[in-house]
């Protein structure tokens, strides 16, 4: 069944990271075929100078 991996960058609250869990499960309510509890989501953080962007690390060329 689906198994949904998700990378982000570290830092977010588990309150963010609940709701994009709970987002990705709803998107999977217009599948009816595929219940809910065979779904799998994973979300694997890591740091912002382990992503490269723009040439560099994501910690020196991201600006938020």
């Amino acid at each position: 069944m689906p198994v949904v991996k998700i990378d982000i960058w570290e830092g977010r609250s588990i309150e963010e990271k609940e709701r994009l869990i709970k987002a990705i499960y709803k998107a999977f309510d217009a599948l009816p075929d595929i219940p809910k509890k065979a779904i799998t989501v994973f979300l694997n953080e890591s740091k912002k100078e382990n992503w490269g962007v723009n040439g560099g690390p994501a910690s020196k060329t991201i600006v938020e």
